[in-house]
């Protein structure tokens, strides 16, 4: 080392305007070196999705809280959140911003299934009960209509609910799987990512239920057209640059059959619960008994 540092000094001394280079110290590469090498227009959606070494990271991330499958532990990770995110993932269904990928941006970091359990709750609680007050204003001041409240309709609702954002999700995430292994620009999202993603989709469709009690056909129709658009475009932004990467009628078969679920779950709901037929109760008929001197008796029936 003495005889190194010797020959640098004399260096040094003989030419002030030499570097030197120290063979301890890495050498930096430009981050943007590789960035003129991709695609025009590929690096947004890169970005969206994320790249190996992020998400290298927040699975080894993961893997520090994971626990066994039998634990009560590993069932109540999916639960921890703060009213914060729920919120602010809220907000992000609400108010979707072009070209932010929603687990991204919102999910990644803490898949949950709070939000998305309440959601559906609160919508089934809201569709029924709702679906039944409007049945009763529609009907109000008939002298033939009995107001009977359908309690039947709780249980329908949930099924119809919670089915949709379960089944969908798992039949989506079999079919990103399933591409995956053909094409290996697929990107498959978990599971629960998926599942948060519908869950949190259906948040407009809470106020959107109250606002169906209104008896105006061009109104109710007019909000669901808005609310499919809210959460659809969330839909649409998530899953696109998942599968843009496939073959093209593929990829668009797969958005469109996403949006065509999505819009039959909020029409098939509005149809059954608010624009049922009219089901009126009959006037109740009076009985004509003869009597044996040849008159007649009319009885009126209570």
């Amino acid at each position: 080392m003495g005889s190194e540092f010797d020959d640098a000094a004399n260096l040094l001394a003989a030419n002030p305007d030499a570097t030197t280079i120290s063979i301890d110290e890495p050498v930096e590469i430009p981050k943007n070196q590789h960035s003129h090498l991709q695609e025009p227009g590929r690096e947004e959606d890169d970005e969206l999705l994320g790249t190996d070494d992020s998400d290298k990271t927040e699975l080894l991330a993961g893997q520090k809280k994971s626990a066994p499958f039998w634990t009560f532990e590993y069932y109540q990770t999916f639960f921890d959140v703060d009213t914060y995110q729920v919120l602010d993932r809220i907000k992000g269904s609400v108010f979707p911003v072009p070209g932010k990928n929603f687990v991204r941006l919102y999910i990644r970091s803490n898949p949950d299934l709070y939000g998305p359990f309440w959601i559906c709750a609160t919508l089934v609680f809201t569709i029924a009960v709702s679906g039944n007050l409007s049945n009763f204003f529609i009907h109000l001041g008939k002298p033939t209509y009995r107001y009977v409240p359908e309690f039947r309709k709780v249980s329908i609702a949930a099924t119809t609910i919670y089915a949709y954002a379960w089944l969908v999700p798992l039949a989506l995430w079999g079919f990103l799987m399933w591409r995956n292994s053909k094409v290996m620009n697929i990107v498959s999202y978990s599971f629960l990512e998926i599942v948060c993603v519908y869950g949190y989709s259906l948040f407009i469709y809470i106020p959107t239920a109250i606002l169906w009690i209104i008896p105006q056909k061009v109104v109710r129709w007019v909000l669901v057209v808005f609310s499919l658009c809210l959460s659809g475009s969330v839909l649409v932004m998530t899953f696109w640059p998942a599968v843009r990467d496939d073959n093209r009628r593929i990829a668009v078969a797969t958005v469109a059959t996403i949006l065509l679920l999505h819009a039959l779950l909020a029409v098939g709901c509005l149809a059954y619960f608010f624009d049922a037929p009219e089901l009126d109760i009959p006037a109740p008929i009076i009985p004509i008994i003869p009597a044996h001197n040849g008159t007649t008796v009319i009885t009126k029936s209570h």
